[in-house]
């Protein structure tokens, strides 16, 4: 089942939530949130009847368009991330025995086909990184790494996009680089956990003006998404709606000969095979 948030056209219309039928049709549903429906779970989705709506005549949002808290977010989750990276990290040779937890604030998040802001003035390095974002279901308090996928609601695309030098001008803390507003695509719906049976063997590409950059698979993620959800939730209550992005891998922008960075009409493609495609205009 694929989820999404979208509204009409129309300037000011209300959100609403919805299911998609085959590739082009929209069937709405009563719940007035995403994170209500979630709440509800899986099994109080009921389609109701009705002609759907075509897809084309809607806007598609992200699918939790105003997340509760701050979308958490996991570095140097592939090892050929780590290494590109080392020039610029001088201060950590080694990838850490646990994961890197940083966040992103909700108003980074943005839609699958918005336009991302570059944001003239505070940086000139807006990169790139795909990520599998992970919806939290059922919350939780110290879950158990066996015990965690039971608490996946569902996946979707995110791109952490991220401006380079205030990344690491603000003592290495990566908070305020990664989370400038419209830097997190993000959707363009959920595809439920019950549909991804094979979570760590899905493709992750993005393009540039149709140029591939990065073309990796989940398989290769350092840390898995059990252990992922164990340790940020040690101490930490994860509630429904819960965002979790996953890591990027090898290829992004800063790290190459010469670095590569976003510009002012730049069409960038975010895509996760059997979850879905982003494709924002830059700026």
């Amino acid at each position: 089942m694929r989820l999404l948030t979208f509204a009409a056209k129309k300037k000011g219309a209300p959100q609403r939530v919805g299911v998609m039928v085959g590739e082009a049709g929209v069937l709405p549903l009563r719940f007035k949130s995403m994170i209500e429906l979630i709440e509800a779970g899986r099994k109080a989705v009921k389609l109701p009847r009705g002609k759907p709506l075509p897809l084309a005549s809607v806007r598609v949002l992200a699918p939790i368009p105003r997340p509760r808290k701050n979308v958490f977010c996991v570095g140097w989750n592939y090892l050929e991330h780590f290494e590109e990276g080392a020039r610029s990290r001088p201060q950590v040779t080694e990838i850490p025995k646990h994961p890197t937890f940083f966040t992103k604030q909700p108003l980074a998040v943005t839609g699958p086909y918005d336009r991302i802001p570059l944001h003239p003035g505070v940086t000139e390095k807006v990169d790139w990184e795909v990520e599998l974002g992970v919806i939290i279901g059922r919350g939780g308090i110290n879950i158990k790494e066996a015990d965690a996928m039971k608490h996946v609601f569902g996946y979707t695309v995110i791109n952490d996009v991220s401006a380079r030098e205030v990344q690491r001008r603000h003592g290495q803390q990566w908070f305020k680089g990664k989370s400038l507003d419209g830097h997190c695509p993000m959707g363009p719906w959920i595809v439920t956990a019950d549909q991804v049976k094979d979570w760590w063997d899905l493709r992750v590409t993005t393009r540039v003006n149709g140029v591939v950059k990065q073309d990796s698979n989940t398989r290769h993620m350092y840390f898995k998404i059990p252990r992922i959800i164990a340790e940020l939730s040690a101490g930490l209550t994860l509630e429904p709606g819960d965002i979790i992005s996953t890591g990027t891998p090898a290829g992004v922008g800063h790290a190459r000969t010469p670095p590569e960075f976003l510009k002012t009409g730049d069409i960038l493609e975010t895509e996760i095979a059997g979850i879905g495609l982003l494709r924002n205009r830059i700026g």
